[in-house]
Formats: structure tokens, C-alpha cells, sequence
């Protein structure tokens, strides 16, 4: 039951991360991450909100990269959900200000990068399945023995292109996530001793189950 409570805290905490991660590149005032470029552009093509996009884009890849055998865990859902609700909170706080200095804001890119990282390397680790841009970065290090920093820059690069010929908004900024992010992700996994491709996920299944029975046993704690 401790190993469920210690898994699951890395969950969340990086979960919180991400999202942090993500405030800090969109306060840094200087260009769209990456995927929001494409979500941006995908929502004017389809006439939709770009939340509703981001959605369904990750409601898609998550389909897609199970059909090829990573597994739809927990994390893979509370990633499409708890992601953006930490977002509101945070940007609604006001802890994290738009920036007006073009330095400044490469300084804070690069940190929300870092922290994005960061965050991947604690909620992939949970074993509760990655988010499902996360599980197609896994996914195509493992079919085409590309590192992952290799797949996460090819498809920052690819997403952003494709975003913005549909209309996404972009800036410099865009550009320097799209090229630094496999870097950021592949210097943190280095530092941290840590492959990805090596985390078995539990399906939701499992966890549903692991989870159920962690709830009957607090409950059996609070009756004793």
C-alpha cells in the first residue's frame, strides 16, 4: 500500500510540474509552445476551442499508441484531464506574470522546458502509463531505436509545422521549444539514470483494481 501512495504521489507531482512547465513557456511571452500551435491551428480549421482540441488530439494519440501496444493507463487519463485543470489554477494565481523582456523570457522558456523534463521523468516513472504524447515519444524510440530526445524534437519540429500551416499562431519562441525540448528531456533522463522504455505500465485495469484495494484497506484502518 506504500508503493501504491508513492506511485501515486509521483503521479500528481508530475502532473503539477507539467503544468507548471507549460504556464512557464506560455508566460515567457515569446511564441505558442509547440502543440499548442497545433492545437491552435487544428481549432480554426475545425471551428472548435483549442481546450476542446487538446482533448481530443490526445484522446486520439492515446487510442493510437495502444492499437500499437503501449498500454491507456490511469496517468494516460489523469494527464488529459488534471493537466489543464493545475493550468487554470496556476495562470489564475498570478505566481507566474507575462513577461515583457525578450531575455527574461528565453531564460523562463528554457526553465518551463526543464521543468516539462522534469515532470515526464516523475509520472512516467509512476508505471500508471504516460500521457499519450509521452507514450508516442516512447513508442517511436522504441520502433525506430531513435533515442528519446531524438523523437521528442522530430515530432516538436513536425506538430509545429503542421500547426502553423493550419493557421496556429507562432513565434520565435515556438521554434527554440521545438528544437530544445528532446535536448532538455534527453540531459534530464541522463542525469536521472532513466529510461522510459524501460517502465512496465499498468493498463487502467490494473490500477483500478490496485487502487480499489487500497481504499478498502484505509477504510479498514479508519473502523480499527
Amino acid at each position: 500500500m506504500k508503493a501504491v501512495v508513492i506511485r501515486l504521489f509521483r503521479l500528481f507531482f508530475g502532473l503539477f510540474l507539467y503544468a507548471a512547465g507549460i504556464v512557464l513557456t506560455m508566460q515567457a511571452h515569446i511564441g505558442y509552445a509547440p502543440w499548442e500551435v497545433f492545437h491552435a491551428g487544428l481549432a480554426k480549421v475545425l471551428g472548435l476551442q483549442i481546450g476542446t482540441v487538446s482533448i481530443l488530439v490526445g484522446l486520439i494519440i492515446g487510442i493510437a499508441v495502444m492499437l500499437f501496444g503501449e498500454p491507456l493507463g490511469f496517468g494516460t487519463v489523469c494527464n488529459m484531464v488534471v493537466v489543464g485543470l493545475f493550468m487554470n489554477i496556476l495562470l489564475g494565481s498570478g505566481l507566474f506574470p507575462v513577461l515583457s523582456n525578450p531575455v527574461l523570457g528565453v531564460v523562463q522558456l528554457i526553465a518551463g522546458l526543464f521543468v516539462i523534463s522534469l515532470a515526464s521523468y516523475f509520472y512516467i516513472s509512476s508505471g500508471f502509463g504516460a500521457g499519450p504524447r509521452d507514450s508516442l515519444m516512447v513508442l517511436l524510440s522504441r520502433k525506430t531505436k531513435f533515442s528519446v530526445g531524438t523523437c521528442r524534437g522530430a515530432m516538436e519540429v513536425s506538430v509545429t509545422l503542421v500547426g502553423f500551416l493550419m493557421g496556429g499562431l507562432l513565434g520565435w519562441g515556438t521554434l527554440l521549444s521545438a528544437v530544445l525540448i528532446g535536448f532538455c528531456i534527453q540531459i534530464t533522463f541522463k542525469v536521472l539514470h532513466f529510461d522510459p522504455k524501460k517502465v512496465v505500465h499498468e493498463d487502467f485495469v490494473s490500477s483500478y483494481r490496485k487502487l480499489g484495494l487500497f481504499m478498502q484497506a484505509q477504510n479498514i484502518n479508519k473502523k480499527v
